[in-house]
């Protein structure tokens, strides 16, 4: 019959320095990962205001700028395929809204906006 192994103290202490050498290098590898990964987001320079009534999400934006901007609004869907709405062009100075609607799930789980 086999006798399970007991580790003695000194196998403890190496496996305990093997694991904390490798887990910073885990941590390194998989942080610069994603950092490559996710692209610089823009700045926003709309003045924009988000609602909803539960399917509809609507962004609301006005162009303070000198620099003529596109946005569009972007919904997600609780349950159902996320949404976006129309660009629109502003030019200085004007405003507009976006909206898109959730077509079916539990409807909007939060509205926001991205420029381009």
């Amino acid at each position: 019959m086999n006798k399970p192994r007991r580790l003695t103290g000194l196998a403890l202490k190496q496996l305990a320095a093997m694991v904390a050498v490798t887990l910073p290098v885990f941590a390194v590898t998989t942080g610069a990962a994603a950092a490559q990964q996710e692209p610089a987001a823009a700045a926003k320079v709309l003045d924009c205001t988000t609602d909803t009534d539960g399917y509809w999400g609507h962004a609301h934006c006005t162009n303070n700028t000198g620099v003529v901007t596109a946005f569009r609004v972007t919904v997600v869907c609780g349950g159902w395929p996320d949404a976006t709405g129309e660009w629109k062009t502003l030019n200085a100075g004007k405003a507009d809204t976006s909206s898109a609607r959730c077509l079916g799930g539990s409807g909007v789980g939060s509205v926001n906006w991205e420029e381009g």
